[in-house]
């Protein structure tokens, strides 16, 4: 523990069962007579607490099928330009999905805290955008308790059964059969590691919580049992994942029609199933989970040799011994300064926090309040070819390092035995002289920090969702959630998906010239992520942690970090608010030569190979190789504002996903 001081109406094809139980009350009345003229400004209730604003200027509920209810079904865009700050009095919840902002918005008015709230966030998330996170998953979690004025970060993320060898993704048996699992490390049950989310979020809320664990999971139960409609990022993953799905009856018999076509964009979707098993968690807690019949029937998933099809499935080695031996973790955040703040993130086995404040390190050596971005409008405006280089510049550093050092500390030790070994301010200013302001490095040597050497290889990482919380205490929550990639192992069991997470070990145990990789597989190990919960604190007069300012974090998989940087520097360097700084273009490097510029945002000009655009033309006179692919970025922040003298909570989220931010409407 460290201690602190001080759309959009589209296809209207969803039913009225999906309205969820904790809708808020009021109706708008706009009508007007031939003697009444209609008013000048729309009539809205006196509570509008959790609801949407349209555009209109109504209040919309979530759920109501009423035109701006952000829970329509819409097809999954690169972007939704126009979306504008959320302002609230005391409480908020930021999501990238609309129903489960509305059950963690429920939470908190009910007097909830933030822990609360996340447990019915997440449960919502598991059904609403499965092909990201769920019960099956594992995650990160910062939580700020505003009463003790102390932040904690919490490890939920998966581990490799006891049984795993250092070849455990390699090879389906180290002596007798040096093949490769099949149809795929990913597809087999090799990929899945012991679950953590259910851990973490009774963990979280066990020391934190206010209100009953057994009341929290009611909104997901509803929508489980009455239905949802399929969502544009949900009916995508369905479709791009088709194939593979249909290996799983279960998957099969869930995600597709009867002559097995996938289901589509608004088909209301019903999990009996997940509804029994958060009905079963309400009841008993974690346990539920990873004990009894539903942890039985996780193991005897992740053994499955068969597909549906009758093809070979290599089988993972999970038992039920390994279920019951799971922990969450509470470890001490990363923390570091940064200008007139302190930032703090999660520490490994994510290396997300480390390479977060790494990258902030190094810039902190520039003035990067000069290289802010130009004609910055809602969208965050045009980043200039100064501050995308040296952004890019210092994650490739950033990269290099953890590369070769981060992977789960339990096993391997940071260099030094502390993150302040790559965080300190002289080596940080040693890794910044790195960079030219004429060229760019394309790639990057990772710092020579240890006696022991350790083999570099670096990983493609994918998936993931983010929420922020704040509640009326002040309490906050940052969390990243994820089953890895798109649908995770395709395995499904008692309606979730199970997790494809041990693929984010470095399969081969040592590198080319047989030295050990830090990140390689061992028994009970966690692997290394890029999930990066942040939290941004002000620095009280004597340079210690001052009061709380700002919580964020992104999907994104090995990108993650890129997505939290730039919006970092977008708010504490560049003054942006939260829905600029989450809608910013996003750009960024890892250790390799191309620099990425999401050409979804509407600022970038992707026409003519991007050769009409000044920033990608900029950054190619300067040696990058600059890629314009769609980012799909899922960013979620909360920051402490000001309103005529009085503190309020500002939130916004990223235009790339489905996302809502709801709280006690505050209106300027």
């Amino acid at each position: 523990m460290l201690h602190l001081r001080k759309t959009q109406l589209a296809l209207a094809t969803a039913v009225a069962s999906t309205l969820l139980i904790i809708s808020c009350g009021g109706s708008d009345d706009n009508s007007s007579t031939a003697s009444t003229p209609p008013p000048t400004t729309p009539v809205t209730p006196a509570d509008t607490s959790c609801q949407v604003l349209a555009d209109n200027g109504s209040t919309v509920v979530v759920g109501s099928n009423q035109p701006g209810d952000p829970s329509l079904p819409e097809p999954a865009s690169g972007y939704r330009a126009g979306l504008k700050p959320v302002s609230a009095k005391t409480y908020m919840v930021s999501t990238s999905n609309a129903y489960a902002s509305a059950a963690g918005c429920a939470v908190l008015k009910k007097g909830g805290s933030a822990a609360d709230a996340a447990v019915a966030v997440q449960s919502v998330l598991g059904l609403t955008v499965p092909e990201a996170t769920g019960m099956g998953s594992g995650g990160f979690m910062l939580y700020y308790d505003a009463r003790t004025k102390s932040v904690q970060a919490y490890d939920g993320r998966e581990s490799a059964p006891a049984a795993a060898t250092e070849n455990y993704l390699r090879y389906i048996d180290d002596v007798t059969n040096q093949t490769v699992p099949v149809p795929s490390a990913r597809a087999s049950g090799r990929s899945i590691g012991t679950i953590g989310i259910p851990r973490l979020i009774e963990r979280v809320q066990k020391e934190h919580g206010k209100l009953a664990w057994k009341d929290l999971f009611g909104d997901a139960i509803s929508l489980a049992s009455n239905g949802f409609p399929i969502g544009g990022r949900l009916a995508a993953a369905i479709s791009s994942n088709a194939a593979s799905l249909k290996r799983d009856a279960e998957a099969t018999a869930y995600f597709f029609n009867a002559d097995g076509t996938p289901k589509a964009l608004g088909t209301v979707l019903k999990n009996p199933a997940y509804a029994n098993t958060l009905s079963q968690m309400a009841a008993n807690g974690a346990n539920a989970i990873y004990t009894g019949q539903i942890g039985l029937d996780i193991v005897n998933k992740i053994a499955t040799t068969t597909a549906v099809d009758g093809s070979a499935i290599t089988p993972g080695k999970t038992t039920l011994a390994d279920l019951a031996a799971y922990q969450a973790k509470m470890r001490e955040p990363v923390c570091t300064t940064y200008r007139a703040y302190w930032i703090c993130g999660a520490p490994p086995p994510t290396s997300g926090g480390i390479t977060v404040l790494s990258a902030m390190g190094i810039l902190e050596n520039f003035d990067m309040a000069s290289m802010k971005p130009t004609a910055i409008d809602g969208e965050g405006g045009k980043p200039g070819v100064l501050g995308v280089h040296y952004v890019s510049e210092a994650e490739r550093l950033a990269y290099s390092d953890r590369d070769k050092y981060v992977a789960d500390t339990d096993f391997v030790p940071l260099p030094g035995g502390s993150a302040n070994t790559m965080l300190n301010k002289p080596y940080m200013a040693s890794r910044a002289a790195l960079i030219s302001p004429t060229v760019s490095m394309h790639t990057s040597t990772a710092g020579n920090l240890g006696s022991v050497p350790l083999g570099v290889q670096s990983l493609i990482e994918h998936g993931t969702n983010q929420f922020t919380i704040v509640d009326a205490d002040g309490s906050v929550v940052s969390a990243t959630t994820s089953v890895e990639s798109s649908m995770g192992s395709f395995h499904m069991t008692n309606g979730f998906l199970l997790n494809n997470q041990l693929t984010d070990f470095n399969a081969a145990p040592t590198d080319g010239l047989g030295v050990p990789i830090a990140n390689r597989v061992q028994p009970g190990k966690r692997p290394r992520s890029s999930m990066a919960p942040t939290m941004v604190f002000r620095k009280a007069a004597d340079g210690s942690i001052g009061d709380f300012f700002m919580a964020t974090g992104s999907p994104g998989g090995g990108t993650i970090p890129q997505y939290v940087v730039k919006t970092l520097v977008g708010v504490l360097d560049w003054g942006l608010d939260a829905q600029q700084s989450s809608g910013l273009v996003d750009f960024g490097a890892s250790n390799s030569a191309t620099t990425t510029v999401g050409g979804e945002h509407p600022n970038v000009d992707i026409t003519n190979s991007g050769n009409n655009d000044l920033l990608i033309t900029g950054l190619r006179a300067l040696g990058h190789t600059v890629s314009t692919s769609a980012q799909s970025s899922g960013v979620n922040t909360i920051m402490r504002s000001q309103n005529g003298g009085t503190a309020i909570w500002t939130g916004g989220t990223d235009p790339r996903r489905e996302g809502v931010v709801l709280g006690d409407t505050f209106r300027p």
